[in-house]
């Protein structure tokens, strides 16, 4: 029997526990946690518990009792922090990027940098700052643009690193105070211009020479109804019964396709080490065809709750081949041919001061054939389940079409206490895809 330690303890790692429970090789899969997630735990996982992610001493000590065949690694700190290059001196193969490769999402400017060098076709026009007090080229760019532009920290701050004009500022003072600190804290800045249109994510499994893709998905990051309040980590997420949404099209795809296996042929040039894992590309299409907002270097989430539940092919057998550089033996990847939409229940507070603490009376059924349930912000201590994060718990409904697969999603909410926690009942809805696909008109 296969032993699999996932690294993690958030919503995407519990659907990675869940695809790795779907393989028919059936491993025994243990989870590297801060906390104990009761959807992992109902999973059959055996929780290996310490005090941080990054502690690289003590997954070292359990992987010594356990002999693991596989780590992956699911939140990106522990990446960025060299988990990936620590396992693979001491033997143990490991389904994440490099430190040097993890870049790709932890530096927003040599992403950046990198496309152009390699004259790849994705990005807007940008501009990197390192000089904090050079307030006069930072305030020509913005006014270039008529202050529609983006503001990248060129760093993680957990998702807080972005700032988009007339969502989180209308003045230049207000935009140059974060780029100021950004040259602070990271050395630099990244400022672009802002593109309009609908966004979408493409999730792709690569091992440096063969990318696979997942289907298409679209996040809410505004934690109020209609596209209103505060940026958030990922209210919800809906993909379409044909790995499609409804304002893309197949040139779109390929187009987003083509970003991708050029970005990995690029960073290979540049690090001088082939990318492994995920590539997820968050993209954008304009007027002006799909450009590339970022790329992050794990399983998004909301985004990995929609595609790992509902992949036919063999999840363990993916990351084996992706370690060992023969994903070209998969030719492609098979999904159930169904729409989900998914909505996460939040801490009230969330995102700017959740309230945690509360204990939850939920429901017992987390599985079934019209939605499922995922734990992100909720841990179980004594058997009693208790609100422990902003984003809580993660319905996802599932149907022969998005109207179907969210009145699922619904219905399975109804089941939930609510008095702690609130959610956007309009992700998912045929007005909110309708606003969308009106931006590229």
């Amino acid at each position: 029997m296969k032993k699999i330690i996932v690294v993690g303890n958030g919503g995407s790692e519990n659907a990675i526990c869940y695809a790795l429970k779907k393989s028919p090789q059936n491993p025994r899969i243990y989870n590297f946690a801060t906390t104990v997630n009761p959807g992992i735990k109902k999973l059959g996982a055996e929780i290996l518990l310490t005090d941080r992610l990054n502690n690289f001493e003590d997954l070292e000590n359990f992987a010594g009792k356990i002999q693991p065949d596989l780590v992956i690694i699911g939140p990106e700190n522990p990446i960025a922090d060299g988990m990936s290059d620590f396992l693979k001196k001491i033997g143990i193969p490991c389904f994440a990027p490099s430190q040097k490769n993890v870049q790709l999402e932890t530096s927003k400017s040599f992403t950046r940098n990198l496309l152009k060098k390699y004259e790849i076709d994705a990005s807007p026009e940008f501009f990197v700052s390192e000089d904090a007090e050079d307030t006069k080229s930072r305030e020509k760019f913005y006014q270039k643009f008529d202050g529609q532009i983006v503001v990248k920290a060129d760093g993680l701050l957990g998702g807080k690193g972005v700032l988009v004009a007339g969502a989180h500022f209308d003045d230049f003072e207000t935009a140059e105070n974060f780029a100021r600190k950004s040259i602070e804290k990271f050395g630099r800045v990244v400022l672009e211009e802002k593109l309009i249109g609908p966004e979408f994510s493409v999730i792709s499994i690569v091992d440096g020479e063969t990318v696979l893709d997942t289907q298409a998905i679209q996040d809410n990051k505004l934690a109020g109804i209609d596209d209103t309040g505060p940026q958030t980590g990922g209210m919800g997420t809906i993909s379409d019964e044909n790995w499609s949404l409804p304002f893309l099209d197949e040139k779109d795809l390929q187009k987003a396709r083509e970003i991708t296996v050029q970005t990995m042929q690029a960073i290979e040039k540049e690090t001088g080490e082939k990318y492994v894992g995920v590539m997820y590309g968050g993209f954008i299409k304009t007027k002006n065809g799909v450009k590339l907002i970022e790329y992050n270097a794990r399983f998004g989430d909301p985004e990995a709750l929609n595609i790992l539940p509902m992949m036919k092919t063999d999840f363990v057998e993916v990351c084996e081949k992706a370690v060992q550089g023969k994903l070209r033996e998969i030719s492609k990847l098979q999904f159930e041919p169904k729409a989900t939409v998914l909505k996460y229940l939040c801490a009230k507070g969330y995102p700017q001061n959740p309230q945690k603490g509360a204990i939850l009376d939920l429901p017992k059924n987390w599985d079934e054939e019209k939605a499922k349930v995922f734990f992100a912000g909720i841990k179980e201590e004594d058997g009693k389940y208790i609100l422990n994060g902003g984003r809580a718990i993660a319905v996802l409904g599932i149907g022969k079409n998005l109207a179907e697969a969210n009145e699922n999603c619904e219905a399975k909410i109804r089941e939930f206490p609510l008095e702690h926690l609130f959610y956007r009942s309009d992700i998912g809805t045929k007005e909110l895809i309708e606003k969308r696909m009106k931006l590229v008109e």
